[in-house]
């Protein structure tokens, strides 16, 4: 994608690291800071001596390719095999699982995919035009991921309840159904889908069940440590085949991390691309990519060894505490809500008397970044443990720009819901 401004010629003589850095400085002047407290989207600041764990693990490693760990790298195929152990267990996985990490939730999206088309070639030889079932609110990588594998996909048209509709997604199933989705939880809506029922639909059918956790997997294990309620939705429960989670967000990680976890390791034959057809002997890998960068990979390892279960669950606990206190500063006041009971961190705004895109956009001139949601018009506020300190101060500004909207003062200028890289 162009952008105003390229420099579209390639220099002849290098540039001077001090002008280089100067010049760099110049073009990130409009950037926010990722740690900015106003920032409501997809930031994950779990302390600033987390970030500088994070930080030094990820330098230490940034130049290792975790493709050649086996023969350069073992400390990288320690890291990940103790990340993978420590996840499996977090997530209640049974002897004989499995997983890896991969770059991003996309990643283990597209490997999950995968992994069920060929596994259903084994236990499902009549699928022959395979089909994945979302629910409404399952992320787009699905879609993606069926695009690349050559699969369709049925994505459900409501939320019943702001959740999947088991009932809807039942009567969808064909022949050539192949995939269940269920998401703990959505992006959208932030409320757990009803695991247990999907589960047991692709038990009955003979089909694969996938957890899309990349933005729960991290979160939700220590609600359950914190009383709150919460239904089973890991591999406690029968019909859970594989689950994604994000390191890279509620794991705190670098950039770069996320996980595949299978509830049978032997399933894995079904995720690896092999082959020996060219000159330097047998290139096998259990993710899309070949290269991966070591210091994602370390930094995992060393987010959660160095915050442990307490350190998980005491940000969690700070999470839960903005949100309560979140939707009870709206409640007093009557015009927005909090949708629904929302159990993960992502939770989404609305009113059913005013415009929420002119309230969208107010909140944007006062410096917040939120996310938008089209249907119910709404924003996406994404809660971490550096939200504690300014719920007092959103809420002043929602409340602000509730009455600015209104009265009629400030109506909407058109702008959408976009969700683009």
């Amino acid at each position: 994608m162009a952008h105003e401004g390229t420099n579209r010629v390639f220099p002849e003589q290098g540039t001077a690291a001090e002008d280089l850095f100067s010049e760099m400085d110049a073009i990130a002047a409009g950037d926010q800071r990722w740690d900015d407290p106003k920032n409501l989207k997809a930031s994950y600041w779990a302390g600033d001596d987390v970030v500088a764990v994070m930080h030094r693990a990820y330098a230490r490693h940034i130049d290792d390719n975790a493709i050649y760990g086996a023969s350069l790298f073992p400390s990288l195929v320690r890291y990940e095999a103790e990340v993978v152990a420590m996840a499996l267990d977090m997530l209640e996985a049974p002897e004989g699982a499995a997983g890896g990490i991969t770059t991003g939730g996309t990643e283990s999206i597209l490997m999950a995919v995968r992994t069920a088309r060929d596994w259903a070639r084994v236990h499902r030889p009549g699928a022959t035009q395979p089909e994945i079932i979302l629910p409404e609110t399952a992320h787009p990588a699905f879609e993606k991921a069926a695009q690349v594998v050559g699969m369709t996909v049925v994505r459900m048209k409501q939320s019943p309840g702001w959740r999947a509709d088991p009932a809807a997604m039942e009567a969808a199933i064909s022949e050539n159904t192949v995939m269940l989705v269920g998401s703990a939880p959505p992006y959208p809506y932030g409320i757990v889908d009803p695991i247990i029922e999907i589960a047991a639909l692709a038990r009955s059918h003979g089909l694969w069940m996938h957890v899309d956790g990349c933005i729960g997997g991290f979160l939700l294990p220590f609600l359950q440590d914190l009383g709150e309620p919460l239904a089973p939705f890991d591999f406690r429960v029968a019909g859970v085949d594989s689950i994604s989670a994000d390191l890279h967000k509620f794991g705190y990680s670098g950039r770069g991390a996320s996980l595949l976890l299978l509830r049978e390791g032997a399933n894995e034959i079904h995720q690896r691309f092999s082959s020996d057809a060219w000159p330097s002997g047998t290139y096998s890998t259990l993710n899309f990519g070949g290269s991966r960068n070591g210091g994602a990979i370390a930094s995992s390892w060393a987010v959660m060894r160095y915050l442990g279960r307490t350190g998980y669950r005491e940000r969690v606990a700070s999470i839960v505490a903005t949100k309560r206190a979140i939707a009870e500063g709206l409640a007093a006041d009557g015009r927005l809500t909090v949708l629904g009971r929302p159990e993960g961190a992502n939770i989404c705004i609305v009113s059913e008397r005013l415009d929420m895109v002119a309230v969208a956009e107010g909140l944007d001139e006062r410096g917040w970044l939120t996310g938008r949601l089209q249907r119910p018009p709404g924003l996406l506020l994404l809660i971490t443990p550096r939200h504690a300190g300014i719920v007092d101060a959103l809420l002043a500004d929602l409340l602000a720009v509730a009455d600015d909207v209104a009265s009629g003062r400030r109506t909407a200028a058109g702008s959408q819901a976009v969700y683009v890289g």
